[in-house]
């Protein structure tokens, strides 16, 4: 592996050592951390596309259950990540599991729609994952997901101050610490969440340029509108990407 990829492999370990310690109180029932259960495809995506240092870093927020939660990899749509980037990998179990959201690994048969959607518009830009990771790169702000009692998705924004302090302090060291070995030139924020979490850490990066995009989840009316082309065209806008 090369310097770049060994240095954000090690900053996934240290985050999933990090917020593995943390403790949860409701509405918080299960916390799932792909980044132990399903560590394999993770590994494999940062040692495959995170060799060299990139031009764009995305920046999601957190595992949807049926993507990350799934098989470690970021908004990530099984279908994408199996026949797209080539990486299928075995998937274990989390300790505790949500008998409404089993972790099936690359067996779910369910679709991540955002991730879906990101790919997708990925794939048709850049038609290759080699050229697409040529100069971008994503990851997540956080590495866990949340469900309530009943199998509820709970987002990070949503959990109290007490809690996300801590799971905060991780989550911005190793946002640091990826951007430090990855060098990027943007730093793209899915949705409000991450565009606030970006902003937060880019004092430490002045030469770095920050924008957002709109997140690709179907619970915004707005996404379900023509995501692809919304996002692209904030991307050509701020100058991220190129017109045309």
């Amino acid at each position: 592996m090369s310097s770049t990829s060994n240095a954000v492999m090690s900053a996934a370990r240290r985050l999933s050592n990090s917020v593995g310690e943390l403790k949860f109180t409701a509405p918080v029932a299960f916390v799932y951390n792909p980044l132990d259960y399903a560590w394999s495809a993770h590994e494999e995506y940062i040692r495959r596309f995170a060799a060299t240092p990139k031009r764009i870093l995305f920046l999601g927020m957190n595992p949807g259950p049926f993507g990350m939660a799934q098989i470690g990899v970021p908004f990530g749509e099984v279908a994408a990540v199996r026949d797209w980037m080539k990486i299928h990998t075995p998937v274990k179990r989390p300790a505790r599991e949500h008998p409404k959201r089993p972790v099936l690994g690359f067996d779910c048969p369910r679709s991540e729609v955002s991730g879906r959607r990101l790919w997708g518009l990925f794939a048709q830009h850049f038609v290759t994952p080699e050229k697409f990771f040529a100069g971008h790169f994503v990851v997540n702000y956080c590495p866990l997901a949340f469900l309530s009692e009943t199998g509820a998705n709970l987002t990070p924004d949503k959990l109290p101050a007490r809690e996300t302090a801590p799971l905060f302090a991780a989550c911005d060291e190793h946002l640091r610490r990826v951007v430090e070995a990855l060098e990027p030139e943007w730093l793209i924020g899915v949705g409000g969440f991450a565009f606030e979490r970006v902003q937060n850490v880019l004092g430490v990066f002045p030469k770095v340029r920050a924008a957002q995009i709109l997140h690709p989840s179907p619970a915004s009316p707005a996404a379900n509108r023509d995501w692809a082309g919304q996002a692209t065209a904030q991307l050509q806008k701020c100058g991220a990407w190129p017109q045309g």
